[in-house]
């Protein structure tokens, strides 16, 4: 065997020294889960540093020539015992205090410790040079290996710099309004305690505006509780900025809101301010939980917090292939409960799973950055059983306790990164909506499976919409593609009506022992309100040539292998706040949705001729712009929708106020155009009109290279405003639509070419019975889609089992009936 010293120096060519901007990746392995404390530890490229587990790096080697790693292992230290250790074998855990992650008095984010080994590895023949052997060699060869060895032990690893290790939802800025707060001379001195909203009496969530000292109440909450948004009213009345919550005023400071800045921010001239009303701050005691406080209570609510993680029973943990669990990487508890279910689903297993190695070895140079690989690992890891070990407890001998309930798991770091970057919230770490997230993966795998098995088919469905002219009584047919059914919760039809009403009136008595009665929804119910007509009452009939009343019928055109319902728990109440409805559903474990087969055009049934409207004109003079209530345009806005869809939602409603255009914009959300701008009828310019001259041939380009002809590219384009990320949006769900359009055969991908016939027209779907037995469902807890926390119930070998983020343990109780999504597959007659 030749001398280390030697070998090195025969490689020192492809040894480089990390600079600013690398990626490093030393604490996961590219194509595995593997890391510094898994068996056989990390190493790391020496020339593209990239990471590789022990049973990879020989095939990087063997497949680029790359001799020398960096190589990396950790053991973990024991834990030195916790002075307030209760006796239990555990250390109590602290109530947080602060709304934080990884801080003192936030939640708790365990920090490991541990023991490092580093050294350089030769390949094929994995000669091991340590730090100390080093410095027996030639200056050359020491001084490039070590500057190398500590440039990439001194590098943030690239998954360190993705995940958010500390988070402080407390971190609040200077108002832009404290320095010149304008306080009127009007003689108001506010007592020290005892305060009521001057509106409605209410003694608790008590607000003083800081410009003219009114004490109001504050906003209602999600769930109804809180204030009766008097303070709220008051700003939007006067436009006096700033409040402070009455009852957090202490010597070291008080929660103040900002109305204008819509966030609570910090006033440095508080004192002064409340001085000028009577207030001396220095004697004053906290009697009301800060906004802070409030925000704790709400993420750690009890009742279906509990119910839904079956925290009131001791679980039995689980461990082997397929019961593998993910940590949560800061809110990332709706990723984690998706990619669960969606590796139950055999089409995604038999297309990244089974063919892992086949997808390895075509791999880019880059494997980090490509979407199959990364699919692909992440199901090996969640299916394998590799990572489905007990977590270790340091301060226990190993193998002397019993198994926790927490595993060794897996930590999606790299797929999070890849999935969501470039987007404007899978990018981040804050909370999303797993439906929102399920229809992103779905969609990018659309994108990346064109020219090969597509498991996205497994949930692909045909719908039928059928609108039938009152008037005339001929009827107009339409398809479109989906994925997910969407079903309202009709409230009015809950089984439990007298039990509701009587709670609430005990509510509004001020009745502090009121129970939380949830709503009793029957499914039938919500089955109902799916099915049922639903009218229209200002639809243009091609027939009789003007604006008339239609119902429209919505059926399946095709039953998918797996069926996906979302239950539409997340509405707006009457006050327009964001809410989630508080409701239990007897949801079927088998359902048969035969009934709602689409039948097509029945015998002697005429059908609308295919006539456009005529443009908005006045006999003499053609409309150049639409007049829009700009106010109900602004209201709108304030809620966080686009502008362009806000002005559409006024103009279509014709300009008939706040709940009608709210109403329209909620039916019209997810419309591929929601955003686009709005282009009045008989106009020249908008969407189906941009010349080809002004399309980007760098869009066109894309789009053609994803498999689509250059016609069906301009069509997309030309319907999105010439934005590419939306083009590639609208073409994807709107494949129906381009069913006449031909795949041109430079566009087409080398295997369809090869295969020498053209691909089917349209969408491929399935088709087949409609008759389903429920698998798996996720549930939400918390007020809102942005907050609280997602777990998945899996029906594995007729066991559920409950996946809670690293997690894993027999469900003993599954609650099927407060679920959010729910995932049905096919049951053969």
């Amino acid at each position: 065997m030749a001398d280390v010293g030697e070998v090195l120096m025969s490689v020192l060519s492809t040894i480089r020294v990390p600079k600013p901007g690398d990626r490093v990746h030393k604490d996961e392995c590219a194509l595995s889960f593997s890391s510094p404390e898994s068996e056989g530890g990390i190493y790391v490229c020496m020339n593209t540093f990239l990471g590789f587990g022990s049973q990879y790096v020989g095939r990087h080697h063997a497949r680029t020539g790359q001799r020398a790693y960096l190589h990396i292992t950790r053991t973990r230290k024991a834990k030195k015992e916790d002075e307030n250790n209760s006796g239990s074998g555990h250390p109590p855990k602290k109530k947080p205090t602060r709304l934080a992650i990884g801080i003192e008095g936030g939640f708790d984010v365990e920090q490991e410790l541990y023991e490092e080994d580093v050294k350089v590895v030769i390949l094929p023949d994995r000669q091991e040079v340590t730090s100390e052997d080093l410095g027996t060699m030639p200056d050359v060869v020491r001084e490039r290996v070590s500057l190398s060895m500590s440039g990439i032990m001194a590098a943030d690893s690239v998954s360190h710099t993705l995940q958010v290790q500390q988070w402080d939802g407390e971190v609040r800025q200077e108002s832009k309004h404290a320095a010149d707060l304008k306080q009127l001379d009007n003689g108001v001195k506010i007592p020290p305690s005892g305060w009521r909203c001057e509106v409605c009496d209410l003694q608790e969530n008590i607000w003083m505006n800081l410009t003219d000292g009114k004490v109001l109440c504050g906003r209602r909450y999600f769930d109804g509780s809180g204030g009766n948004n008097h303070a709220l009213l008051h700003f939007q009345e006067t436009g006096y900025p700033l409040a402070v919550k009455l009852g957090t005023i202490t010597p070291d400071g008080a929660d103040v809101y900002s109305y204008d800045e819509d966030d609570m921010v910090l006033d440095s001239k508080l004192p002064e301010h409340l001085a000028h009303f009577g207030i001396n701050m220095m004697t004053m005691e906290k009697t009301e939980r800060t906004m802070t406080e409030l925000e704790i209570a709400v993420n750690q609510r009890v009742g279906e917090w509990e119910v839904i993680q079956e925290s009131g029973t001791t679980l039995k943990p689980l461990f082997g292939p397929g019961l593998t669990g993910m940590k949560n990487l800061g809110n990332s508890c709706y990723l984690n409960s998706v990619m669960q279910v969606l590796f139950t689903v055999p089409d995604f297993q038999s297309t990244y799973v089974s063919n892992i190695d086949k997808i390895i070895d075509e791999a880019p140079s880059d494997p980090t950055q490509d979407f199959k690989t990364q699919v692909a690992k992440l199901g090996y890891g969640l299916l394998s059983g590799e990572y489905s070990k007990p977590a270790p407890d340091p301060g226990d001998e190993i193998g002397a306790s019993e198994p926790r309930g927490d595993q060794v798991g897996i930590a999606p770091r790299m797929f999070k990164a890849l999935v969501g970057r470039g987007h404007p919230e899978f990018s981040t770490n804050r909370q999303q909506d797993a439906q929102e997230f399920l229809l992103h993966f779905i969609n990018m795998v659309e994108r990346n499976c064109r020219s090969g098995p597509n498991p996205s088919e497994a949930f692909r469905f045909l719908v039928e919409e059928k609108i039938v002219c009152q008037q005339s009584q001929k009827a107009k047919y339409t398809q479109r593609v989906d994925y997910i059914v969407q079903l309202p919760v009709p409230m009015d039809q809950a089984a439990n009506t007298e039990e509701l009403k009587e709670a609430e009136r005990r509510r509004e008595e001020g009745d502090s022992s009121a129970p939380t009665v949830r709503a009793q929804i029957p499914f039938s119910a919500c089955m109902a309100a799916l099915s049922e007509p639903e009218m229209l009452t200002d639809f243009w009939s091609s027939a009789v040539q003007a604006k008339t009343s239609a119902t429209k019928t919505t059926r399946f055109a095709s039953f998918p292998d797996h069926l996906v319902i979302q239950i539409k728990k997340f509405t707006f109440g009457l006050d327009w706040v964001p809410k989630k409805l508080d409701v239990s559903i007897d949801v079927p474990d088998t359902l048969d949705l035969s009934g709602l087969r689409a039948t097509g055009q029945q015998p002697g049934e005429e059908l609308l001729p295919e006539v456009a409207p005529p443009p908005l004109m006045t006999p003499d003079v053609e409309v150049k712009a639409p007049v829009l209530d700009d106010s109900t345009v602004s209201q709108l806005c304030e809620m966080g929708f686009p502008l362009e869809a806000c002005r559409k939602a006024v103009y279509y409603t014709g300009n008939t106020g706040i709940d009608a255009a709210m109403n329209w914009i909620m039916s019209h959300m997810d419309d591929p155009d929601f955003s686009a701008p709005l282009v009045l009828p008989g106009s020249s310019s908008g969407p189906g009109t941009t010349p080809t001259e002004s399309l980007s041939e760098e869009h066109l380009a894309t789009i053609v290279s994803m498999g689509f002809s250059r016609d069906q590219a301009t069509k997309a384009l030309r319907a999105t405003s010439n934005v590419l990320e939306r083009a590639v949006d609208w073409i994807f769900s709107h494949l129906d639509d381009l069913d006449s359009m031909e795949v041109s055969e430079a566009g087409r991908s080398a295997a369809e070419s090869e295969g020498g016939r053209d691909p089917p027209p349209g969408p491929r779907v399935r088709d087949g019975p409609g008759k389903y037995e429920l698998f798996a469902f996720i549930s939400h807890m918390g007020t809102s889609t942005m907050c609280g926390h997602y777990v998945c119930h899996i029906k594995k070998d007729q066991q559920w089992v409950i996946f809670n983020d690293q997690k894993v343990c027999a469900s003993e109780k599954p609650p099927k009936d407060l679920g959010y999504l729910y995932f049905y597959r096919r049951v053969a007659d």
